[in-house]
């Protein structure tokens, strides 16, 4: 396993690697780590977390790698196939037709953690999601129990807007595009508000990679839009994920066709109320924080928001994490 200096900086090491997903098909991932002063590996810390990014993503929160090493952690994140620093030539950004095409880089990405102790106690791992990466590692950790300890979900994609019927109905509706004609993109109106309240290039605070982080994000395609639905499905008919888990969303939401300045400080991308309601269905201990201004992704919010937010964090992690 090579590491190399990742594009973030001295502080972070990343390597690639393959591994072999359900369908059988050999797929790139990277793994990313926070290396601020590289310990020996006999006084790593003994616990570790794995962020997952959400769609149309890639890691580059620097000040959330910093916070989990505040808080005893060694950090980690997955820029998972086809995002970020996995895209490669000839292949869709964004795309998978099976979330269960992520469990091999995911359960290969916490063996090359467990591998950097060699000989030492196992580590305890948190796994942590933002959107539909909150929806894949939800999905992930109840195929997989005692595999992790705990499971943090950032604003996850549990559910369509409104009612279950509705996701119902847009299932039915691209099923048939899916099956046939997975690939196919589907035309949808193109927004750009969210990456316009985060981007150092906009509006927003943060320097993003419009190549890894696109404005409008990568084209829809039936078969991931299929595969989307088919997990918000699995997690409307019940989960029960052993773990404790935390679930963090926005105060408020605003959607719409046009620009509003609510959507500086409320979730512009998901219906947190639709959310807060289906984190009932993870298992069987959750904790639900609403951070009131918060952005989609609450640890891009405003700094006194994300401070807010991590000060929950660090309060859940007392209780449900140190022994």
């Amino acid at each position: 396993m090579q590491w190399r200096t990742d594009i973030l900086g001295d502080d972070f090491q990343a390597c690639t690697f393959e591994a072999v997903s359900p369908d059988g098909v050999l797929r790139t991932a990277t793994l990313v780590r926070h290396t601020p002063l590289p310990p020996a590996p006999s006084v790593l810390p003994a616990r570790a977390v794995l962020f997952l990014h959400g769609w149309s993503d890639y890691f580059f929160n620097e000040e959330l790698a910093e916070f989990w090493a505040g808080q005893g952690f060694e950090f980690f994140a997955l820029d998972m196939h086809n995002h970020g620093r996995s895209l490669r030539p000839g292949t869709h950004g964004g795309y998978v037709a099976d979330l269960d095409n992520y469990d091999a880089e995911i359960t290969a990405a916490l063996g090359i953690i467990g591998s950097l102790r060699p000989g030492a106690t196992p580590r305890r791992v948190t796994l942590m999601g933002h959107s539909t990466g909150g929806l894949i590692a939800a999905l992930w950790a109840d195929r997989h129990p005692g595999m992790v300890s705990q499971l943090v979900l950032d604003s996850p994609w549990l559910e369509v807007h409104g009612s279950p019927a509705l996701r119902r109905a847009a299932r039915t509706m691209v099923e048939p595009f899916a099956r046939f004609w997975p690939e196919s993109v589907i035309r949808l109106p193109e927004r750009a508000f969210y990456w316009r309240s985060i981007s150092s290039a906009a509006e927003g605070e943060w320097a993003l990679d419009d190549a890894y982080r696109p404005p409008h994000a990568f084209p829809v395609r039936a078969g991931w839009l299929s595969a989307v639905l088919a997990g918000q499905s699995r997690v409307a008919r019940g989960l029960n994920i052993d773990v404790p888990i935390l679930v963090l969303i926005s105060g408020a939401s605003a959607n719409g066709m046009f620009w509003k300045e609510s959507m500086r400080s409320t979730d512009a991308v998901l219906d947190v109320n639709t959310i807060a309601l289906r984190a009932l269905s993870l298992g069987r201990t959750v904790t639900l924080e609403r951070i009131d201004g918060a952005l989609h992704d609450v640890f891009l919010s405003a700094p006194r928001v994300r401070a807010d937010a991590y000060a929950r964090l660090s309060r859940w992690i007392r209780a449900y994490v140190y022994d």
